[in-house]
């Protein structure tokens, strides 16, 4: 149990965090960001959201962010998964790119973060996942924030529901740092009968902060980053556009072109900005920075260890060393922005 010091929250503001509210209305498609601290459970809920299997149940990790759409409950929906907070398969360089990457596939921001764990296993990591979240979304991304915890027995609602409030003390505790927000999902994706009950707690969850999508500067420089990459693509495009459009001026006329330029104009642009959400100079310049970090810092640590053989030593061990902390992707760095 976490101690009242422990608990206590923190008073200061970051300046650089912001929330920007934006009504929503119900033909609005519902941008859902999930987060998983470790094993299958993130995927789990992604497939019990969409009813589909866009994972298969013995996925426990991801190397790279995904988009997927499709409806719950009759809402559409855009789901957003990144790699688990903690997956130690992948380096801290690519754990920053995905981070920014999610921000770019979520844009403007994210109406609800859904923070996955697994009812049965909950770990002490589980426990540090709000930190995280704070350092990497935004202070206030807890806000929008919920607990889905995956379920797999018989016990009735009502049950599962006493051990998260009254029995489990644990799950309590876990409950609690996300304003007691909490869902339980089975994890067979098949059983729809709660995806009511679920678009319903989302929705009211967004209504309690004024129909908001949440953002912060880095969800703002995300968007900067997807729109500048989609002008230089469609600068790139243009001859073939012209062409396109100049072929169909030969082919239809009236109704039957506009039909046409307009479908055509619709799915370049969908094209475009799919690959300017998933590539852009902000994304790129992350693993870059990550791996130069990891260069110099494996670089300095094989010099120190080389100098003991002498000048060649130290040139032997520095490029090793460069090449290793390179390939480690920069796990000097703390922080995740």
């Amino acid at each position: 149990c976490l101690s009242n010091k422990q608990r206590k929250p923190k008073t200061a503001i970051l300046p650089q965090y912001i929330i920007i509210v934006y009504k929503l209305s119900s033909a609005t498609e519902l941008r859902l960001m999930v987060v998983g601290s470790s094993g299958p459970s993130q995927f789990l809920l992604t497939n019990a959201i969409l009813g589909r299997q866009e994972f298969p149940k013995d996925v426990t990790s991801i190397s790279g962010s995904m988009k997927s759409t499709g409806e719950l409950a009759g809402r559409r929906v855009v789901v957003i998964n990144a790699p688990n907070i903690y997956d130690k398969d992948i380096s801290q360089a690519k754990r920053k790119m995905e981070l920014r990457r999610s921000k770019c596939l979520s844009i403007p921001g994210p109406h609800a973060f859904l923070v996955a764990f697994d009812m049965e296993d909950i770990s002490l990591n589980d426990f540090n996942t709000a930190r995280l979240m704070k350092e990497r979304f935004g202070r206030q991304c807890l806000r929008h924030s919920m607990v889905l915890l995956a379920y797999e027995g018989n016990l009735e609602e009502a049950a599962l529901e006493d051990r998260v409030r009254k029995i489990d003390w644990y799950l309590r505790e876990l409950i609690e740092k996300y304003s007691g927000r909490f869902h339980i999902f089975r994890k067979n994706w098949r059983d729809r009968s709660k995806e009511r009950e679920l678009l319903q707690k989302i929705e009211w969850m967004v209504a309690s902060s004024a129909g908001a999508y949440f953002s912060s500067t880095t969800f703002q420089k995300a968007e900067d980053s997807v729109m500048k990459e989609e002008k230089r693509l469609r600068k790139q495009k243009a001859a073939e556009i012209e062409k396109a459009w100049d072929e169909m001026e030969k082919q239809y006329v009236e109704e039957d072109l506009f039909f046409q330029k307009d479908a055509y104009t619709a799915n370049i642009s969908a094209e475009i900005r799919a690959k300017a959400e998933i590539d852009n100079s902000w994304v790129r310049t992350s693993l870059a920075r990550g791996l130069g970090t990891g260069f110099f810092v494996g670089a300095v640590l094989g010099a120190l260890v080389g100098s003991i053989e002498g000048p060649g030593g130290m040139v032997l061990y520095g490029l090793i060393g460069g090449a290793v902390g390179g390939s480690g992707g920069g796990t000097a760095q703390h922080a995740i922005v």
